[in-house]
């Protein structure tokens, strides 16, 4: 008697059986746990990133293969980790999730070669990688395998890197190597719920006596403020999918692309509201957002690494209906200077826009570089020749607008035209200078102003002298350093127009394997 061959339906049935199983990942109780914790689970997670329906899950059945410390034994469903592709406001992404209800979300060979899949599938498609972090790190059981997938991951990140846009969301642990995976791709979003550090409080406390909890040594608003790792600082998994999404819809697939336009805002008009904006005075401070907020379309504007370097100002926002990247100093804070942190945090976004085809708009306040013997020994020539190189390497269409101030070396830095902008406009306001009137009278008029029967009356007429001589947007246009001085109300109008004529502009560079800049 023939054995009777089990129906499709039957097969099918066990097929569905064995996926329900496998998506549940450690286990109800364990899901249930870290929903109780104020998390999403790994799947919740991809659910709300991507388009309803969109979502097709790659390697659902991948298994470890070590059998040493009892892994042959392990029940670990996908290996702990979500991976596959979706779509993104109807554009395609891929996606990899951490899954920490199996096994901590450890990271094993299979779970760390299931993202490298993604990675390279990504790259070959031209589409986004969006990798959302919730691990305990390294699968120690699996010893040297564990580290030759982590390997394998940190190589592909660097061969995606300025191909297609790379998004870290860290919505738990994620330490030691594991912390390297975000630091190579373009964007971090970190929620307040989630940590990251190289080595965690006890071995730190075991090697250098210092105490410290998880919060201080590595969470979200320690990596904002003090160290710079991340670039958006979240409450919870929530907000950390709908900043992913806002930052998705100003960026383009890929580096072959333009970013996406979409419905602009035509609204160009004369606005003299800008008036109230800037203090013609020097001296005092204000929200450059403010002004972005007035260039930008429906002032809508995504700031980037908002608490770090808190001088300079980076973003995204359109103007009419096209992603434009917004780099400006912040009066508001430290009076705009250029330091360090200032630099190295514009220079990886004006990098960033030029590797993605992201227009570059250049707001200029700066008195200067910082002054000061932490900052000389900390390396501020090393660090400002960064936003020299970024720039001059940048071949993106450049529009600067000098606001006020714009002072020596750090005016430079902020894209003068020596430095490769298309169109510097400025401001009436405007005080372009190799220094303050102050400090150069100081130097110039230093005898003259010693002789004076009066010093202090005689130094402030050459220090007006030398404004009226040289402290003028007029002295710079007249040199063809500035194209045009224009009303401040009409800026928007202007910036507009010459992205609209730069649309296709092509700069040619000499052939070259890649350039040797500062680090």
């Amino acid at each position: 008697m023939t054995k009777k061959t089990p129906s499709m339906g039957k097969q099918v049935e066990k097929l569905n059986e064995a996926r329900v199983a496998t998506r549940l990942g450690g286990g109800e109780a364990r899901l249930q746990k870290q929903r109780d914790a104020g998390k999403l689970t790994a799947r919740e997670r991809v659910t709300a990133l991507v388009d309803e329906g969109t979502f097709q899950e790659i390697g659902l059945f991948r298994r470890n293969r070590t059998t040493a410390f009892g892994m042959d034994a392990a029940d670990m469903p996908a290996d702990g980790v979500v991976t596959g592709t979706g779509a993104v406001f109807g554009r395609p992404i891929h996606v990899a999730s951490q899954d920490f209800t199996v096994v901590g979300g450890s990271a094993g060979e299979t779970h760390s070669l299931k993202v490298v899949q993604m990675m390279e599938a990504a790259m070959k498609c031209g589409t986004p990688f969006v990798f959302i972090n919730d691990s305990g790190g390294a699968r120690v059981q699996e010893g040297i395998d564990s580290l030759h997938g982590y390997g394998a991951v940190f190589y592909t990140n660097v061969e995606l890197s300025g191909v297609v846009p790379q998004i870290s969301i860290i919505s738990g642990p994620c330490a030691g190597g594991a912390a390297y995976s975000p630091a190579l791709t373009d964007f971090i979003i970190q929620t307040r719920k989630a940590h990251m550090f190289i080595t965690g409080p006890s071995v730190i406390k075991q090697v250098t006596g210092e105490d410290v909890t998880q919060d201080v040594l590595g969470g979200a608003d320690t990596h904002q403020a003090v160290s710079g790792v991340n670039h958006f600082v979240v409450d919870d998994d929530e907000q950390a999918v709908l900043v992913a999404k806002k930052l998705l819809s100003f960026l383009p697939q890929n580096n072959t692309e333009d970013p996406p336009e979409v419905e602009p805002d035509r609204y160009v008009e004369h606005d003299e509201s800008m008036y109230d904006l800037v203090p013609t005075d020097g001296n005092k401070g204000y929200d450059v957002r403010d002004v972005i907020g007035r260039i930008a379309d429906h002032g809508d504007f995504l700031e980037v690494q908002a608490g770090y370097a808190k001088n300079i100002v980076i973003g995204f926002g359109r103007i009419v209906g096209k992603t434009v990247g917004f780099v400006a100093n912040q009066p508001m804070a430290m009076a705009g200077v250029l330091d360090i942190n200032a630099s190295d945090k514009a220079s990886a976004f004006i990098r960033f826009c030029n590797a993605f085809n992201i227009p570059l708009v250049t707001l200029v306040d700066v008195p200067g570089f910082l002054p000061g013997v932490a900052q000389e020994h900390g390396g501020i020539i090393r660090h400002g020749a960064k936003m020299l190189y970024a720039y001059a390497a940048a071949t993106v269409p450049k529009v600067t607008v000098v606001l006020r101030k714009a002072y020596g070396g750090a005016y430079l830095a902020m894209c003068a035209k020596d430095m490769g902008a298309d169109t510097v406009f400025a401001w009436p306001t405007a005080e372009i200078a190799v220094m303050g009137a102050e400090g150069a009278a100081s130097v110039v008029f230093r005898k003259e102003i010693e002789g004076a029967e009066d010093p202090a009356a005689r130094r402030a007429e050459l220090v007006q002298e030398y404004k009226d001589t040289y402290s003028t947007p007029f002295v710079a246009a007249a040199r063809g350093l500035v194209d045009d001085v224009i009303d401040p109300a009409d800026t928007r109008r202007y910036i507009a127009m010459q992205l609209e004529i730069l649309v296709n502009k092509r700069e040619l560079r000499p052939a070259k394997k890649h350039g040797l800049g500062p680090v």
